[in-house]
């Protein structure tokens, strides 16, 4: 059987004082004594009384609580930036909900009315893959809840995003492999749907292009997920072309880390007959042999800023509206194994 809750009433009847001095001595006010309140702590301690912060919050009409809506948790970029959000969260005794969408479009819709429901103070969200309507973040702005969005973000939507200059980071890369001597270059592109994919392609094309080649559709393979399983089937159609490539930017590491093992098992060395770049600068990228040259993508700092942008802006959105913000941070290209030719 379970015990009964303890509650302000009955620290209040066990000290012989009034609910509204125990509720006063609870949250440090000013106008309760502090031997009085220091006691008054003592005894809920001892009494095990645990305060229902959510409760609280639906009285005040919200809590303090910073939703966080993402594709997948199993990236390491998504790992990064969540860790990046709850380190600041944490410093201003806020706490975050994690909630994943799977690149789901119904699922993200569905999620976005379970944080709104939740009275969160502020929502950080990386869109889906697939997400192409953004009525679903609506009631976040009526209700002048602060709405980040990192990384995938939206075009045409009036809100505070955070991202990385896409297509200067993907015009670095593909020119790295061109230093290299690389001359067919392929390249694993995202849904492009979402802007940072079709950034990284137009940084891709745009590198060829200056150095006077011309894109080839056969190099380029768009992807849904950007998968191990993708990465693999990409891998082997490239290499099966009557003229397979001798370079491969992707999108992302896990499909670019993928398509060096495809292509190692089938004989074909790297960098020496194929020079790899992947984005994103995954843990991973240091383990696989060779190892991956990447794009570092600054997921944590990105989670920081995020989660300060939130909390900075809580009452500035609540009296002047949402914030139509964009703050770009920069990249760095990792050279490792994978790519050096020369």
């Amino acid at each position: 059987m379970s015990k009964k809750s303890i509650t302000i009433y009955d620290i209040a009847k066990k000290l012989n004082y009034s609910t509204s001095t125990i509720s006063r001595a609870l949250r440090d006010h000013h106008s309760i004594g502090k031997k009085t309140a220091e006691k008054i702590k003592a005894e809920a301690e001892k009494m095990g009384y645990r305060p229902n912060t959510l409760a609280a919050g639906l009285r005040q009409n919200k809590t303090k609580t910073i939703g966080v809506l993402i594709s997948r948790i199993n990236r390491p970029f998504m790992s990064s930036l969540i860790s990046g959000i709850e380190d600041e969260a944490k410093k201003a005794g806020y706490t975050v909900i994690i909630i994943q969408c799977n690149d789901d479009y119904e699922t993200e819709i569905k999620n976005a009315k379970t944080l709104y429901d939740m009275r969160i103070a502020g929502i950080i969200t990386s869109l889906g893959m697939q997400t192409v309507d953004y009525k679903h973040f609506e009631p976040f702005l009526n209700q002048n809840i602060p709405v980040v969005f990192v990384d995938r973000v939206p075009e045409q939507f009036a809100a505070y995003k955070i991202i990385i200059d896409n297509y200067d980071s993907a015009f670095r890369a593909t020119k790295h492999l061109i230093d290299q001597g690389c001359k067919r270059i392929a390249h694993f592109a995202g849904s492009q749907i979402r802007l940072i994919y079709k950034d990284r392609r137009r940084g891709y094309e745009d590198a060829l292009r200056e150095a006077g080649f011309e894109v080839d559709e056969d190099l380029i393979i768009q992807f849904d997920t950007l998968s191990a399983k993708e990465g693999k089937k990409g891998a082997k159609r490239l290499l099966n072309l009557k003229k397979a490539p001798d370079g491969l930017f992707s999108s992302n590491d896990t499909a670019a880390i993928s398509a060096i093992q495809y292509a190692k098992k089938h004989g074909v060395l790297v960098p020496k007959e194929l020079a790899v770049i992947g984005f994103n600068d995954d843990p991973i990228a240091t383990i696989i042999e060779p190892s991956l040259s990447s794009v570092s993508n600054p997921a944590s700092k990105m989670g920081k800023l995020a989660a300060r942008s939130v909390l900075d802006n809580l009452e500035q959105v609540a009296k002047d509206g949402q914030l139509n913000q964009i703050t770009i941070l920069e990249t760095k290209l990792i050279i490792r194994e994978s790519s050096q030719k020369l």
